[in-house]
């Protein structure tokens, strides 16, 4: 089988994206050469809690942030983050290689507490880690919650809310996810 190379074969101006990845360089992002920031994707608060290795695509509109001075989002090699994907790490998010992230995806490793004696927005974050293995397809629409692991190979259909950790080589859809079959 012929491998895809689609995307990065009609990729924008490669001149103005090596332009971009020098500017987040200068910010204290740990990027690989061969990878491709597009213009409008946004990485925030803490650049330099962001590691992203050879061949990474982040699309316009993409928002990376590492949500204070000790947390880390590291996304491995020949990996695809979609269009409007937010990723927000208050401990850490880490993303294998060769992953396709689609569109409008929501990776969040924190949530608020729900004391009723205190109001929601006063309240303290809980965190758990998120990892996600390699060669993970996660559909458009999709959100993996805090202390989820996807295994290798896995597929997250579209619209799917991963609440618990997802086993290798399986595809899981809906909400919350479920397994639907085993991946061939």
């Amino acid at each position: 089988m012929k491998p895809n190379n689609q995307l990065r074969e009609h990729l924008p101006n490669i001149f103005y994206l090596k332009l971009l990845n020098l500017f987040q360089r200068f910010r204290g992002v740990k990027i690989k050469k061969s990878s491709i920031i597009f213009p409008k994707a946004s990485l925030l608060r803490y650049p330099k809690n962001i590691i992203l290795d050879e061949g990474v695509i982040i699309k316009s509109y993409a928002q990376i942030c590492p949500c204070n001075q000790t947390s880390k989002i590291s996304i491995g090699k020949n990996t695809t983050i979609g269009n409007y994907t937010f990723i927000y790490a208050s401990e850490e998010i880490t993303i294998g290689d060769n992953c396709m992230i689609a569109p409008f995806v929501y990776i969040v490793d924190s949530q608020h507490g729900m004391d009723r004696e205190f109001n929601m927005n006063s309240q303290t974050n809980t965190t758990n880690p998120i990892k996600i293995g390699v060669d993970v397809w996660i559909g458009a629409n999709s959100v993996i919650l805090p202390g989820v692991q996807i295994g290798d190979g896995a597929v997250i259909a579209s619209g799917s809310i991963v609440t618990k950790s997802i086993n290798p080589y399986t595809l899981v859809g809906g909400n919350p996810a479920k397994l639907i079959k085993m991946r061939t």
